[in-house]
């Protein structure tokens, strides 16, 4: 029971509704103040995003430590392996000077506001694709081609322990993927048109996949069935969607595949944050 009904059921009315005309606008800047204390700093990061020469989409902030342990522990389940041999692979990334200075370059060039960046969430996509060693990743909606550069990057290290695969990046943009240039467009090439059209003319198994194209729901599914006959028999999916859309757990639970969803947290950011549905064998 809370103290307003203790008080109120221990005093007369009248002196009740005294009371409460003095104190309830008390209670209210105290809630305000307390809903304030979690709402403020993000309010404070979207003016200063706002006023920013920088990424207007697909934002590259990094994780929490939290939110960093968190998707270690899920890859971990995922694919069944030490949550030290994925921390191994995170570190990798990170380190990858090469990578890095890629990137940075390229993003300058398009994003002149962008002081630094992260992988966020794609930091899953990487360990996907070093653990799995796939001989084709497709991925559909790819942007600037940061996440293309990711899974590239995790492409030319299987390479170099023996394990050979390339990527394909599909979108409708003529313009998408300005950061797929070499080292990573020699395991990686862009298709540009329809996804769907795209996807229905790949004729090898697909081993990953990464849905991050159109984002209503429909589309969606509609990509998910359209590559239902192409997947390997060890295909994983990721869902880049699936934070707030059923379409790759409904899937998964039609198709007798196993669902996982990541909620990630970004670091000194205004945006709530998306994450990764896994959609894997049984």
């Amino acid at each position: 029971m809370s103290l307003g009904s203790i008080v109120k059921r221990n005093v007369e009315p009248q002196t009740w509704r005294r009371l409460r005309r003095v104190a309830w606008p008390l209670v209210r800047r105290h809630r305000l103040r307390f809903a304030m204390s979690y709402i403020g700093p993000l309010v404070d990061m979207a003016e200063a995003w706002a006023r920013s020469d920088s990424e207007d989409s697909n934002f590259l902030y990094a994780l929490t430590p939290m939110s960093r342990l968190n998707l270690t522990h899920t890859l971990a389940n995922v694919f069944d392996v030490s949550v030290a041999d994925v921390g191994g692979l995170i570190e990798e990334i990170e380190a990858d000077r090469a990578f890095n200075d890629h990137v940075r370059a390229g993003l300058l060039q398009l994003l002149p506001g962008v002081s630094s960046f992260s992988i966020g969430r794609r930091l899953g996509w990487y360990v996907a694709a070093r653990l799995t060693k796939p001989k084709l990743v497709v991925e559909t909606g790819v942007d600037y081609g940061l996440g293309s550069c990711v899974l590239c990057a995790a492409l030319l290290r299987n390479a170099a322990e023996g394990s050979s695969g390339r990527y394909l990046g599909l979108d409708i943009r003529s313009d998408a993927g300005q950061l797929l240039t070499p080292p990573y467009a020699k395991v990686g090439r862009m298709i540009y048109g329809d996804a769907l059209e795209s996807l229905s003319a790949i004729s090898e198994p697909i081993d990953l996949f990464i849905n991050d194209s159109d984002h209503s729901f429909d589309y969606e599914a509609r990509e998910y069935e359209t590559i239902k006959n192409r997947l390997s028999p060890a295909a994983v999916i990721l869902g880049d969607n699936s934070h707030c859309s059923p379409s790759l757990a409904r899937f998964s639970e039609d198709n007798g595949r196993r669902f996982l969803f990541f909620k990630e947290e970004p670091a000194q950011h205004w945006y709530p944050g998306a994450g990764i549905g896994f959609s894997y064998p049984r």
